[in-house]
């Protein structure tokens, strides 16, 4: 296969070169304020709920943090997946309101899958990703990603963009064209339910993600201009 992925590492190979993912590009070149500050209430809390904590669990709980939120999202998908197919499956009890919520609003707009947790990329612009969900939803093909954070943010439409301009899926081990996108949305999934949030038009996500990828692309060059 011309593209593979690492998922223990999460990084993609595209006929045989390392090709970055959709959202280690975001990460580059798309400031984040709120970064500094969740770090920080993180490290603060850990502080309160184990006192005596050494330096090292201090300074490594953001990213414990942040893992531990990715392993949820990455379980929720799972068994949204096997429910779209129309799979038995037996649901952590900690896992079960943000799988129900994701079944009750699927059930709601009528979604027909067609694509769950793609593989995707770009040889053109040099990107690759993995889609969520291509879905008919009402008579349209809508691209959606579902997400476990705390809130939704506007980066994760820039994602969507660059999903539905990209050059193939890679589907049973073949390339096929990416279909035509009408809209796209983000489903923020919590205790309390799933909630969709619907997207702007594809082409201005993808302009947006466009520009982010100028400037991560030239973060490297940009940083070497201070060196002797």
């Amino acid at each position: 296969m011309a593209l593979i992925f690492d998922e223990a590492r999460h990084r993609y190979t595209l006929d045989g070169e390392k090709v970055p993912g959709v959202t280690t590009i975001i990460g580059k070149g798309l400031p984040k304020p709120g970064l500094p500050y969740w770090a920080a209430n993180t490290v603060a809390q850990y502080a309160v709920d184990h006192p005596g904590a050494s330096y090292g669990e201090l300074r490594r709980s953001p990213w414990a943090e942040r893992d531990r939120a990715a392993v949820r999202g990455t379980e929720v998908h799972a068994y949204a997946e096997k429910v779209l197919h129309g799979d038995e499956v037996d649901v952590p009890a900690i896992l079960a309101p943000y799988v129900q919520g994701a079944v009750d609003l699927m059930d709601e707009l009528g979604v027909e899958p067609i694509h769950t947790e793609v593989q995707l990329a770009s040889r053109e612009h040099w990107y690759a990703g993995t889609a969520d969900l291509f879905a008919q939803v009402g008579g349209e093909l809508v691209l959606w990603d579902w997400k476990t954070s705390k809130s939704i943010h506007g980066s994760y439409f820039a994602q969507l963009g660059a999903y539905a301009a990209a050059d193939f899926l890679l589907v049973d081990g073949e390339e096929i064209p990416v279909p035509h996108v009408d809209r796209i949305a983000a489903v923020h999934l919590t205790t309390e339910g799933a909630f969709l949030y619907p997207g702007p038009p594809v082409e201005d996500a993808w302009l947006a993600f466009s520009h982010i990828k100028a400037v991560a692309d030239r973060i490297t060059t940009i940083d070497s201009w201070s060196k002797k």
